[in-house]
């Protein structure tokens, strides 16, 4: 039986989809490609539970060995941009303001990063949400969304 598999590039669009930086606009795509790869690989931990073993990929194929679903997917991209603003917040370089028109308020970049790590504890916040509504439902056999409470509280 063949395994369909999962390239990275689906959890990257879906990554690039909540982001935007124009640092990627003067990367090479190589280097774009090995950033997006290093955030992944650190957003898998995140993952408490998945259904699937997320840790069997191949960096070689850039590809995981199993088949992810959009919501899989997404929680892996949401927890890319926790890793993404990370690196924001680290790099003082990249925190820098760029300020432009008059209309634009001024502030510090204390307060700047300030609201960038409110921004990562919501991307955290909603990562850790879009876990628990993962594994309180599951799709059966005939398309249906159904409950998973009666096995969280069965312990099975």
């Amino acid at each position: 039986m063949a395994v369909n598999k999962t390239p990275f590039s689906a959890v990257y669009d879906c990554f690039l989809s909540k982001v935007t930086d124009d640092m990627y606009m003067e990367l090479t795509p190589e280097e774009t490609e090995g950033l997006l790869q290093d955030f992944l690989l650190n957003a898998i931990p995140y993952f408490e539970f998945p259904r699937k073993n997320i840790a069997d990929y191949s960096i070689d194929n850039e590809e995981f060995n199993v088949e992810l679903d959009q919501e899989e997917i997404n929680i892996l991209a949401t927890y890319m941009a926790v890793e993404w603003l990370g690196q924001q917040l680290a790099i003082i370089d990249n925190v820098r303001q760029k300020y432009s028109g008059t209309d634009f308020k001024f502030t510090s970049q204390a307060n700047h990063m300030g609201q960038v790590s409110k921004l990562v504890d919501q991307y955290k916040t909603m990562g850790f949400h879009l876990q628990r509504l993962y594994k309180r439902r599951e799709v059966n056999e005939e398309g249906e969304v159904l409950s998973t409470m009666s096995k969280i509280m069965g312990g099975k």
